[in-house]
């Protein structure tokens, strides 16, 4: 699953993509400004939750002339063009969870963009004297957080595996750009991703058709809409089968109407993919997880969680990928302040969720049998992002995507083990009886 960020900015789609990224927008400047399909593993709002849930009417938009951008992280396992695409594909029921977070407006912490910048692993994708300019709008906080979050997660897992990430800066001609960061073949992960994409353009009419709201179409100049999105994911494959493997994306979407009218949304979640249950494990990080939710509203995590249940499910197999976490999409209210204060709240749980279980299991010893187990487990993973996950089929499907990012989420290796099934008793089968119906670990 990728990571996308999509600036909005003024009236006109020139002056408005100028705006969200700087210098970036002059392959886009003109009439002859190419569409924009991006990806996102994301799925349509789940029907029962206990929050209300309304179409868009005034959060999640802004009236002509109105000086508030937004900025979102967009991406799962797929990076960069996947995260786009696949909120298209997700957007044909746009609706708001209505919250009700108990979160200071502006965090003390937000503070000189170029000190700040000094410790990503890269230089941001928008330009710092841009990021300067704007340091109140939603855009550059956005950015900066991403930026910040990918830097944190990838430091905590060199320092535990030892290895160095290769950073990978990139450019879309398209519009905009990312970060990607991996590691390979590492003495603790098999392979780990962590990128961010900062992406703008156009979206066709027939694009912007699944991208409704409660039946209301969004209308562009000339059948195009200028967006600008941002976010960042990361999915992590150790080699000890008794060390699970992690899934998290934080994305931010904007996109402008002919009116000069606005709409935003957030989406993301974290998500845990053990080979074996160990129930402790299973605790911590869900609770970890419910801590960050419970601050904004006591709903959120158990709603979420079901929410994540429901997407990451393996039809074919009548199983979930993992034991999952939280997930959630289309999340623009009550305001973009407290809105991005969730997104915030969650991505800091990557590190403390995720880490503490590594480092436990970081000496287990493991035979044979438990290695080609978690190679099955591996098969499934890739079953899951190569026919369900929207970020990913979109993103192959769509032209000028950037495939290694995509494909950033598969595996080094994996199994498929004909009529493969686990002996009645073991440890394999208690964790497929888990898959089979999902538990509640808080």
């Amino acid at each position: 699953m990728a990571s996308i960020v999509l600036l909005t900015v003024k009236h006109t789609a020139q002056t408005k993509v100028k705006r969200c990224l700087g210098s970036h927008f002059k392959g886009l400047a003109g009439g002859n400004a190419p569409s924009v399909f991006l990806l996102s593993g994301n799925e349509s709002l789940s029907r029962g939750l206990g929050l209300r849930f309304m179409s868009h009417g005034t959060a999640g938009r802004s009236a002509a002339g109105s000086t508030r951008t937004g900025a979102l992280a967009l991406g799962g396992a797929a990076a960069v063009t996947a995260a786009v695409v696949g909120f298209l594909a997700n957007a044909n029921h746009f609706q708001r969870a209505e919250m009700a977070t108990k979160i200071p407006l502006k965090s003390k912490e937000e503070g000189d963009i170029a000190e700040r910048c000094k410790g990503f692993m890269s230089a941001p994708v928008t330009d710092i004297s841009v990021l300067e300019e704007r340091k109140n709008e939603m855009s550059t906080r956005m950015e900066m957080m991403i930026m910040e979050t990918q830097a944190e997660f990838c430091k905590a897992l060199e320092e535990v595996d030892g290895g160095t990430f290769k950073v990978d800066k990139w450019q879309r001609k398209e519009g905009g750009g990312g970060i990607s960061c991996v590691m390979q073949d590492g003495k603790v992960f098999e392979k780990a991703g962590v990128n961010v994409s900062v992406v703008f353009g156009y979206l066709t009419e027939e694009a912007a058709k699944q991208m409704r709201s409660r039946g209301k179409v969004l209308k562009g100049k000339d059948g195009k809409l200028p967006f600008c999105a941002m976010g960042v994911s990361s999915v992590i494959h150790p080699k000890n089968p008794h060390i699970p493997t992690v899934h998290f994306n934080y994305r931010y979407f904007e996109i402008e109407e002919e009116d000069g009218s606005k709409q935003w949304w957030f989406g993301g979640g974290t998500d845990l993919t053990p080979v074996y249950i160990d129930k402790k494990d299973a605790f911590h990080f869900h609770n970890t997880l419910k801590k960050a939710c419970d601050k904004h509203h006591p709903k959120y995590y158990p709603e979420f969680k079901k929410w994540c249940d429901k997407y990451f499910y393996v039809r074919h197999r009548g199983e979930t990928r993992g034991i999952g976490g939280i997930f959630f999409d289309d999340l623009d209210s009550p305001n973009q302040e407290e809105a991005f204060n969730f997104v915030k709240s969650c991505a800091r749980t990557v590190v403390p969720c995720y880490l503490p279980i590594v480092k436990k299991h970081l000496n287990d010893s493991f035979t044979q049998d438990e290695k080609d187990w978690q190679q099955v487990r591996r098969g499934r993973y890739v079953e899951f992002n190569l026919v369900y996950d929207r970020g990913v089929k979109f993103g192959l499907a769509t032209p000028g995507s950037r495939i290694e990012s995509i494909l950033m989420s598969l595996p080094l290796t994996a199994r498929w083990e004909y009529m493969h099934k686990p002996v009645k008793g073991s440890r394999e089968a208690e964790m497929l009886e888990v898959l089979r119906n999902p538990k509640e670990w808080v």
